[in-house]
Formats: C-alpha cells, sequence, structure tokens
C-alpha cells in the first residue's frame, strides 16, 4: 500500500495569470505554504487542478516544475486520466519519468464504458507503467462509476495501490475500507466524508479544503488516523462551511475565488469556467470566517 503517502493530500489548483496563462511562481508559493503548513502530499493537474483544460505540455510541464520545486520534501501524485486509454499511458508515463511517486486516474468520462472496460482501460496502464497508481472515481463528474467488484479485481495488480472514492456515498466509502482495506489505500474525495471515512479506517483524504486551509485539514487528519476522533471533531467542525461553500460552483470555482480573496492567488481561471458569481461571495468569507482564515 502507499504507507508513505497518509493524511491530508491537497488536490491543488492551478494558479494563472488574469489571461490564463499558468504562474509557476504563484504555484512554488503555494507549495512551499503547504510544506510549511503540514500538507502530506499533493496532486498535481487533478480535477481541482484543471486538467481539463490544459495542453499535452502544459500537463507535463506542470508535474515537472511541481516535482522540482518540492525537492522529495512531500510525495507529489500527478493527475494522469483520460478518456483517451492512449493518451492517459503517455501522461502516466510522462509522470513517471518526471519523477513523481504516483499516478492518480480518473475513471475515463464521456464514453461510458462498461465495467470490463474499465477494468481492462486501468490494467493496461498499471502493467505498462511502473509507478504506484491510484484509482479515482467520481461519477458525479464523469457519467462512469467504477463498482466494488472491478475494484477487487484491480487490486489484484502490483501498480494499483490505491482508490479515491469521490462518489459521496459514505456507504460506498466504508465498503471499499471492508473489502479492499488490506490490498488498497483508500482515500476520500469528499472533504464532508473524510473525517468519518478516516475513523472507520480510510488513510486519508485528497482534498479541495486543504487548498485554503491546510492547516487545519493536517490536524484534522492526523487526530484522526491516531483515533483522536474528538480532538478531531473539534477541528473538521471549523471546517464544516468550507466543505460546503466550496462546491457552490463546479470546483475549482469557489477555491480558486477563495485564494484569490486570501491574496494568494492571482484571478485567472480558463473557459469555459468563469470566476464566481457574486451572489455567493458572501457565503465563501462566511466560511473562511469560520475556519478564522483572513479574505
Amino acid at each position: 500500500m502507499l504507507d508513505q503517502i497518509r493524511g491530508s493530500i491537497v488536490a491543488i489548483v492551478t494558479p494563472m495569470q488574469p489571461d490564463g496563462s499558468l504562474d509557476m511562481f504563484g504555484l512554488d508559493t503555494l507549495l512551499e505554504w503547504h510544506i510549511a503548513s503540514g500538507t502530506n502530499a499533493v496532486v498535481i493537474v487533478g480535477t481541482t487542478g484543471e486538467s481539463a483544460t490544459l495542453s499535452t505540455d502544459e500537463h507535463c510541464d506542470l508535474v515537472a516544475h511541481c516535482v522540482t520545486q518540492v525537492n522529495g520534501r512531500i510525495p507529489v501524485i500527478a493527475g494522469t486520466g483520460s478518456n483517451n486509454t492512449a493518451e492517459a499511458l503517455y501522461f502516466t508515463e510522462s509522470a513517471k519519468k518526471n519523477g513523481a511517486d504516483a499516478a492518480l486516474l480518473v475513471t475515463p468520462y464521456y464514453n461510458r464504458p462498461s465495467q470490463e472496460g474499465l477494468y481492462q482501460h486501468f490494467k493496461l496502464i498499471a502493467q505498462g507503467v511502473d509507478i504506484p497508481q491510484i484509482l479515482y472515481n467520481v461519477p458525479g463528474r464523469t457519467a462512469c462509476d467504477l463498482q466494488l467488484a472491478t475494484v477487487k479485481r484491480l487490486a489484484e495488480l502490483d501498480n494499483i495501490r490505491a482508490i479515491k472514492d469521490a462518489s459521496g456515498d459514505l456507504a460506498r466509502g466504508l465498503e471499499l475500507i471492508e473489502h479492499c482495506g488490506e490490498k488498497l489505500s483508500i482515500y476520500s474525495g469528499e472533504d464532508a466524508l473524510s473525517l468519518p471515512l478516516i475513523l472507520a479506517g480510510a488513510d486519508g483524504t485528497i482534498s479541495v479544503t486543504a487548498n485554503v486551509a491546510p492547516e487545519l485539514m493536517s490536524q484534522m487528519c492526523a487526530h484522526a488516523l491516531a483515533g483522536n476522533a474528538m480532538e478531531a471533531s473539534a477541528v473538521d467542525k471549523k471546517l464544516e462551511l468550507l466543505h460546503q461553500a466550496l462546491f457552490l460552483e463546479a470546483n475549482p470555482v469557489p477555491v480558486k475565488w477563495a485564494l484569490q480573496a486570501m491574496g494568494k492567488i492571482d484571478s485567472g481561471i480558463r473557459l469555459p469556467l468563469v470566476e464566481l458569481d457574486a451572489q455567493y461571495h458572501v457565503k465563501v468569507r462566511k466560511a473562511l470566517a469560520q475556519a478564522d482564515i483572513d479574505a
């Protein structure tokens, strides 16, 4: 299992200039903040990193840049999934070449493959690239659900080492822990469910909330992993509104706006996404204030 990757794993945003160009200095600043704040690992170019609107070169360059900047201080997980199996294989090979510690592979979106198609897709990549691989199930975005029976089959493959469950279903997460926890690391992909899942045996969370509250998310996960439910719950209570407010519009729209309001990044975001609607500004600021974050 990915025993060395436990706790709060930030699904980091990709900072951009107002014209949509990449802001590498902004990324470096965020990475240093996360390392200093106790974030346990970083996912680069995942969903929150706007991977869908990055070019192939940008995608690979961001992984390489992140690995260089982090310089082994925390693990770097590269988002390498695609609905094109050949492209996912290419991104995974590039991630390994560029020194990533693991790859995160989302289920193929839009195609709506069968369970056998999903199995063959992940099997080909697992057997083709010698890097630890994390399955990523997020049916709300992909119109595709990686079912338990298929996860159990994939868990038998050497390079399949973990799963991020973003189904939003607590029962599904608990089922994965019960049936696959001995072979796979289990990560929550839903911030609001991270606490109960870690207390039940999950290894951590791949988090959006950690973008704006890295220290609190790290503390909550550490308490939960140690079995300190009361302490973990107290920290998570401060994060409760953020877990909701950062999904008022499609991720990463609210979290990028929050980071901009905090002075951490510039305002850039790529179409078809646009800046957070003004009607939600007060709610996001209220959530930040509950977590004692100035914005």
